[in-house]
């Protein structure tokens, strides 16, 4: 259902539930009283119906009022072609801020042929689950080579991202342990606690202090204690103090798990992760997590550490036991895209460069970046979702495609466009950007 098609009696009483009566003098239109659900067998009708669900009703109020205000809806565009810097979305070209393709590796020609000669040697999917049916050569392959990076003794890799963190925190942490996150955690982690039952506890953003007092308080109440947090965040574009964390968690012995999701690539001086950005050694830490959608131009995510942690989830994460095993030419492509990640460090120094830049000309124009430290991640804080979808929608009128943050992913006073840059964004299109940012900003 899109909102121009929401009937306009149905609209109008979400609207009055969930912003208030004071919308109809707004000019959201009249509103009319719902009708009372119909009873059978004393069940409530609307506890029968998908189209009566809460959770539903409250996610087409945004899209009514969009639509009452004439703004087109940014999400789930239909693009054609590869997403890199540059996408076709209804037959005109946009420069795209909104795709993970950090290093243009998705589309690299390479790749391309890997994932093709893939296919023809096994064919589209793995077809059972690994752990019954057995595994292809191409799945370790990408395994050993991803723990090679880590420099830690093995991997395992699931077929997706989210349901790596969910899997593994479920399978390794229960009702006994405690899970300590930073706030701005990724939702898998905070769906991996509620699955282990868990005692959870945040630490604010980057506050290394904060973790180190809640864990001298409470650590000894607990069997297992998990610190987790993001190697390059995902929302802010910032980057954890590693070496501190590190200490913390050796002085309350605790383990550590860091998410590299949009961290492989991105940091370190060949795009080795937050272990080469701080000089660590990949055992100092843990749980290694990430994902092979981002630079890795695949899908699908991994879990990389001791012999002993990797040979757990593979018989006992439900993750992983019980789902399919990676597509062979997904893994074929991770796996050349590593290599030409390896093999071209320029790509990592090109992005570094382009983000930078960004990041400068937001701040000399007075544009809230929040956290961000210039790596791949650079948002644009708006302060209202309202203002953030229509400058999304200005932007895109101009041949700049950006995705707009809105509440409830994050808080209303933080709103925001996030910008995904790419190493191969011309220098050309980080000044057209941000002149043309800058002009609409203003306006307002």
């Amino acid at each position: 259902m899109t909102p121009s098609s929401l009937d306009p009696r149905v609209r109008n009483r979400l609207i009055e539930r969930f912003l208030g009566k004071s919308a109809a003098a707004n000019g959201m239109g009249a509103l009319q009283p719902a009708a009372r659900p119909m009873i059978r067998s004393g069940v409530p009708e609307a506890f029968t119906r998908f189209d009566r669900h809460p959770g539903y009703e409250k996610m087409l109020v945004p899209r009514a009022a969009a639509d009452r205000l004439g703004l087109r809806n940014p999400f789930f565009i239909v693009h054609d072609g590869v997403a890199g810097a540059r996408t076709r979305i209804d037959g005109r070209e946009y420069v795209n801020f909104s795709s993970y393709n950090y290093l243009g590796l998705s589309g690299h020609p390479a790749v391309t042929k890997a994932a093709k000669d893939a296919i023809d040697r096994y064919g589209t999917s793995a077809s059972a689950s690994r752990l019954v049916a057995g595994e292809r050569p191409i799945q370790r392959e990408l395994e050993e080579a991803l723990a090679g990076l880590y420099e830690v003794e093995d991997c395992i890799v699931f077929v997706s991202g989210h349901a790596t963190n969910v899997s593994t925190i479920g399978c390794l942490f229960g009702p006994k342990d405690l899970v300590i996150h930073d706030s701005l955690i990724h939702n898998s982690v905070l769906e991996g606690i509620k699955l282990a039952g868990s005692a959870r506890r945040s630490f604010p953003h980057d506050d290394t202090a904060a973790l180190d007092g809640i864990l001298a308080e409470i650590r000894g109440r607990f069997e297992r204690a998990l610190i987790v947090v993001e190697g390059h965040y995902s929302m802010d574009g910032d980057v954890p103090d590693l070496p501190a964390l590190i200490d913390i968690k050796r002085r309350h012995q605790a383990f550590l798990m860091v998410d590299e999701a949009h961290a492989l690539g991105v940091l370190g001086k060949t795009g080795k992760g937050t272990r080469e950005h701080f000089g660590v050694r990949g055992g100092e830490v843990d749980i290694w997590m990430g994902t092979l959608s981002k630079t890795l131009a695949g899908c699908g995510g991994f879990i990389a550490g001791e012999r002993a942690l990797v040979e757990h989830l593979k018989y006992a994460a439900p993750g992983f036991v019980y789902s399919v095993g990676m597509s062979p030419p997904l893994a074929a492509a991770s796996l050349e895209a590593l290599r030409i990640l390896l093999r071209e460090p320029e790509r990592v120094e090109r992005l570094r460069a382009r983000a930078g830049r960004f990041l400068r000309h937001m701040r000399s124009a007075g544009i809230d970046t929040g956290y961000a430290q210039g790596h791949a991640v650079v948002p644009a804080i708006i302060g209202s979702s309202l203002k953030a979808v229509r400058l999304s929608n200005r932007l895109f009128e101009a041949g700049i495609n950006v995705q707009p943050i809105i509440h409830p992913a994050v808080e209303e006073k933080a709103a925001r466009l996030r910008f995904f840059l790419s190493a191969m964004h011309t220098d050309e299109e980080i000044e057209y950007v941000f002149n043309t940012l800058e002009r609409l900003h203003e306006i307002g």
